[in-house]
């Protein structure tokens, strides 16, 4: 064990020397809205410089240039990856278009940051993968959920066994009418699916962080459409989507088993007949459960029922902190070889729960997870 950690404070160094006295360099494929928020973040890092852009559409790119001072702007990765040599590409692209520049940057000597969901299929995030081991690069997926004080506090609790075994997960993701109007979100053969795999994403990878990253090995699950694709006058406050494009899911509903005996249901919509939006997760455990939102435990204590509450969690859960905090992990794991929080191999396995979900659905049955 000595000689690993000597080995891993060598390189460490080594990466450290390699940066010494210049920014890293970051150039952003996919230039849309999401990418502002990265930039954001990145530009309060005075260890980084953004120093490129590429985007097919000439407007978005041009208000990319102009809002952060960049002049090197293409339409095509290749030509900037050869061109601009960045240190690390975030990817910003709708999900049809995440594996091919995370591989081709990857294979540039890139360091690589990509928008969730790591991509289209568990295929495409393996090759992601792979190429990134082989060019000895980090690849990180944009789960940033995963920093919210909300989910630290239930991993604590998990670390600390207050929930014993965990038996049952349930995760809602759940919009009363929010069908996005804007992009690509309704086109299946962009996007790979609908709520599930836009918003389900974010509360699956949170209670699988919290679960402690169980091997999910089959699904079950259902999808359902029957509003997305149809002209509506309903007030709302995502109004006039694309209904003619809309190919996506209104409603998924899927159930995960994991090795250790686990199950994980999610129901992801984005236009369920509720009461109201519902972002959550609930666990239930042998020794104890929790809710995420608003955070609590709940436990037996004292011969006495116990719901717990934290009084304070920290200052700061907005957005741009939690975006803040994806990045600068993925700048330090790259300049300082700190340990990833959200490495590809995270992305695989909500990638291979939602591909189960989705392919039972398609089956009429129970899906084997390999």
């Amino acid at each position: 064990m000595a000689e690993k950690s000597v080995s891993t404070d060598s390189l460490a160094i080594e990466i450290a020397k390699e940066y010494k006295g210049r920014k890293f360099r970051v150039a952003f494929v996919g230039c849309g809205g999401i990418s502002h928020t990265h930039a954001v973040a990145l530009a309060k890092m005075p260890d980084v410089e953004i120093v490129a852009g590429v985007d097919i559409d000439k407007d978005r790119l041009k208000v990319f240039g102009d809002r952060w001072g960049v002049t090197k702007l293409y339409k095509d990765w290749k030509t900037m990856l050869k061109e601009v040599r960045p240190d690390g590409v975030s990817v910003c692209t709708p999900n049809g278009v995440h594996a091919a520049p995370s591989i081709d940057a990857s294979n540039a000597g890139c360091h690589v940051i990509v928008e969730k969901p790591m991509a289209m299929n568990p295929a495409e995030c393996e090759k992601m993968i792979a190429a990134a081991k082989k060019a000895k690069k980090k690849l990180v997926i944009g789960f940033q959920y995963r920093y919210h004080p909300n989910t630290q506090f239930l991993k604590r609790a998990r670390d600390n066994g207050e929930f014993g075994d965990i038996m049952f997960v349930k995760c809602q993701a759940l919009r009363r009418r929010g069908i996005p109007n804007w992009g690509v979100f309704g086109q299946k053969k962009l996007q790979g699916g609908g709520p599930m795999i836009d918003i389900g994403v974010h509360i699956m990878e949170m209670a699988h962080y919290v679960m402690g990253s169980p091997k999910p090995v089959a699904a079950t699950g259902n999808i359902w459409t029957y509003l997305g694709d149809k002209p509506s006058k309903v007030v709302c406050p995502w109004p006039h989507w694309d209904y003619k494009t809309y190919t996506v899911e209104d409603l998924a509903i899927g159930h995960i088993r994991f090795d250790n005996g686990a199950i994980l249901q999610v129901e992801a919509s984005f236009v369920a007949h509720i009461e109201k939006d519902v972002w959550n997760f609930s666990i239930m455990g042998s020794k104890g459960g929790a809710q995420w939102d608003p955070p609590m435990l709940f436990a037996d204590k004292n011969d006495t029922m116990v719901n717990c509450a934290p009084n304070f969690l920290g200052s700061d859960m907005s957005f741009d902190a939690l975006f803040y905090a994806k990045l600068r992990n993925w700048i330090d794991a790259a300049t300082k070889n700190v340990p990833l929080d959200a490495p590809g191999e995270a992305g695989l396995a909500i990638q291979k729960m939602i591909d189960g979900v989705y392919r039972s659905a398609a089956a009429g049955k129970e899906v084997i997870i390999k």
